[in-house]
């Protein structure tokens, strides 16, 4: 009775280019600083960054929410925005607590900026949709402009993943700069 042997060979490990005890975090900003290393483009994203984080934020909290009875005098509060906010912090939580209590805090003063627009359009000024809207489209515009700079963003493209790290990326880099550690 013949028996098969199998020729197993093993295939040698690719060396990690991250440490060991790298967290998430960290991974996630080498990654992103490593696509983003275009001087032009850094500077852009330093100044449209906000802007677009802002102006979506308002057009989120834009899209019409259903009246609650039981919210009360809260219900121009409470709307798509507040779940915005939930999720945000509990992603960035998860990614590090410093940096989530610092996006809180920022978001706490978008939604005090929207709440004036809100008011200022209540008093026959602008939508503040549009002005959103009118932020929203130069922001996207300049930094589409600004990744086509990149050597990667033909192999990367538009990457999803990026927009979402790109804030905690813009302040961790000021985070640094004051010496503060995440």
């Amino acid at each position: 009775m013949a028996t098969k042997t199998s020729n197993t060979k093993t295939k040698p490990v690719a060396k990690a280019t991250a440490n060991v005890d790298e967290r998430p975090v960290d991974r996630h900003f080498r990654e992103y600083a490593a696509s983003h290393q275009d001087p032009v483009n850094t500077g852009i994203h330093y100044f449209c960054i906000p802007l677009l984080a802002f102006s979506l934020f308002g057009l989120i909290w834009a899209i019409p929410f259903p009246h609650l009875p039981f919210l009360g005098v809260y219900n121009g509060y409470f709307n798509w925005a507040s779940f915005v906010i939930a999720i945000v912090i509990y992603f960035y939580l998860k990614l590090s607590p410093i940096i989530s209590y610092f996006i809180l805090f920022i978001l706490l003063g978008f939604s005090y900026g929207i709440m004036e627009l809100v008011n200022w359009q209540q008093t026959s000024g602008p939508a503040m949709w549009m002005l959103c809207l009118s932020i929203f489209i130069p922001s996207v515009s300049a930094l589409l402009i600004g990744n086509s700079r990149e050597s990667t963003y033909a192999q990367n493209g538009l990457n999803i993943k990026s927009l979402v790290i790109a804030p905690a990326y813009l302040l961790n880099q000021l985070l640094n700069k004051l010496r503060i550690k995440n």
